[in-house]
């Protein structure tokens, strides 16, 4: 597994205190896991991160002891903490955060939970600490929507590696095979394209089950004339990846093949409607436009898109424009899908989606698949 390198983890920390510094905030605790590997380069199930002005101080148990090394010998600005046998995470960051004594901090409130927050909060009062920990929302995922030249690179190397094995697999969404089979293989290629993991739950719906946009591979065995909605998705370098194509088990039929059109059709204005300074929900209406043109409007039940990174769901969302919430205009950077798709429910369903980056004049697919297939 690459990691991002002391140069490239340095600029992330500047940003992020440029960031802090905008708010009044002197320092922020950290929670969210995503959010600690991007900062450090730590991936772990278990960790806890402050910013200082001075650090990253990285608190870690003893399962990733050669890693927090690893970490604190590669980049001198991240200060590492291993817990003591029988000391709590929250115990070795109230100890932090009293060497910030005076300070105004910050914490994730998405990703703090409230029974943590209640023990830091009351141990630091216990300890004569004056001033509150003031929640934030969004301050590290708002420097992770854009993503740098590293970040691109894995990205850009995901998607061409999850695009070749979609041209391996595709083709053996054949009758007679259980949806968990194929699903199975799916996963294995994904391993032997050197994949971490699966980013999510592999899809692969035929039949009726297409009708679910995120039906789980059962044991039905695929039919002749079946729609099959292949969904799935890699984790490399820890970065995410999401792809989705809808084949047919032998020849489709004229409805089947005029849904699938349609639906390239609208992935196709969605992709022209991407660009630095447009609105994620444009880009959700040009493809819903193209669907009301077609009169199948009421079977897109979904957004158009989500961002990718770290997360397979992240900033930006890519729906239709809510009264309540305003999605930010799309910056070169930003890695998202396009996925529009139809479903009809007791029948079945269609969905295309790939990875897109926006550039400085427009758009790029990362990924590669034949569409029509």
């Amino acid at each position: 597994m690459r990691i991002a390198p002391p140069e490239v983890l340095a600029a992330r920390w500047v940003a992020v205190r440029g960031a802090l510094a905008a708010r009044q905030i002197a320092g922020l605790v950290v929670t969210s896991l995503p959010n600690i590997a991007y900062l450090t380069g730590f991936f772990a199930s278990a960790a806890t991160l402050v910013i200082t002005p001075d650090a990253l101080v990285l608190i870690g148990d003893s399962r990733y002891a050669q890693a927090l090394q690893t970490r604190a010998e590669c980049c001198p600005f991240i200060h590492t903490i291993e817990l003591a046998p029988g000391t709590s995470y929250d115990q070795a960051l109230v100890e932090v955060l009293e060497t910030l004594k005076g300070l105004t901090i910050g914490f994730e409130s998405n990703h703090l939970t409230v029974r943590r927050h209640h023990y830091v909060a009351a141990a630091l009062a216990d300890r004569a600490w004056q001033s509150p920990l003031i929640d934030t929302d969004g301050i590290v995922e708002g420097l992770r929507v854009c993503k740098d030249a590293w970040e691109v690179a894995r990205l850009r190397d995901a998607g061409g590696r999850l695009s070749t094995v979609a041209k391996c697999i595709l083709s053996k969404a054949l009758a007679g095979r259980a949806e968990s089979d194929v699903a199975a293989e799916i996963e294995l290629q994904m391993r032997k394209a050197g994949f971490e993991r699966p980013a999510f739950d592999t899809i692969v719906a035929a039949g009726p089950n297409a009708a679910l946009p995120h039906g789980r591979a059962s044991d039905r065995e695929i039919q002749r004339g079946d729609l099959v909605v292949l969904d799935f998705g890699g984790v490399l370098d820890g970065y995410c990846t999401d792809l989705s194509r809808t084949v047919t088990a032998g020849n489709g039929g004229v409805r089947e093949l005029q849904l699938i059109g349609q639906v390239i059709e609208a992935q196709a204005a969605a992709f022209t409607a991407v660009m630095p300074g447009g609105l994620p929900e444009a880009v959700d209406a040009a493809a819903r436009a193209t669907f009301e043109r077609h009169g199948i409007a009421a079977a897109f039940t979904h957004g158009t898109g989500h961002g990718l990174g770290l997360e397979v769901h992240e900033a930006p969302r890519v729906t239709r424009a809510r009264p309540d919430h305003s999605e930010p205009p799309l910056a070169a950077g930003m890695v998202l899908t396009l996925e529009p798709g139809v479903y009809f429910p007791g029948w079945g369903g269609v969905r295309i989606e790939d990875d897109v980056l926006v550039t400085p004049d427009g758009a790029e697919w990362l990924t590669d698949v034949p569409r029509a297939l």
